[in-house]
């Protein structure tokens, strides 16, 4: 079975190329990939949830 990829914000911030605070403003708004808390507090978005995320931007021209 494979593993699953995890990000952190900040992998996720520069993968996507926007500011941490964006992204803070993305989950306050309910727009950002689905996250997942550690018990340690800090969050983790998984590689699958960021995919089916992204794929959901689509505009049409």
């Amino acid at each position: 079975m494979a593993r699953r990829e995890l990000l952190t914000v900040a992998e996720f911030c520069a993968e996507f190329k926007v500011a941490r605070s964006t992204f803070y403003d993305w989950l306050a708004k309910g727009t950002a990939p689905r996250v997942r808390k550690l018990p340690n507090g800090q969050l983790r978005l998984d590689r699958r949830d960021i995919d089916m995320w992204f794929d959901g931007q689509e505009v049409a021209a």
